[in-house]
């Protein structure tokens, strides 16, 4: 509970590092990714090496991988990985 008044974003758009945020089009908590981008990227020196990255029809549980629907963009992850983690 002594979570739940945290600024958890207070200090995001200090973040130096590279971020990709992955995300479920249909995650009912899609919008904190959203928000967290957002925050990330705006009024900030720090925003070209950050993506959001929602995959469409995918929920949390789809991210998974489970159940053969393959809905995870390995290609894309290692793409942002080598570009970003040199």
């Amino acid at each position: 509970m002594s979570f739940l008044n945290q600024p958890i974003l207070a200090y995001s758009k200090e973040i130096r590092s590279a971020v990709l945020i992955m995300h479920g089009e249909k995650a009912h908590s899609r919008y904190f990714s959203e928000d967290a981008y957002r925050d990330m990227t705006s009024y900030t020196n720090y925003r070209d090496n950050k993506e959001l990255l929602i995959i469409p029809g995918a929920s949390h549980t789809d991210l998974y991988d489970g159940g053969g629907k393959n809905v995870i963009p390995f290609d894309k992850l290692a793409a942002f990985f080598n570009e970003n983690l040199k």
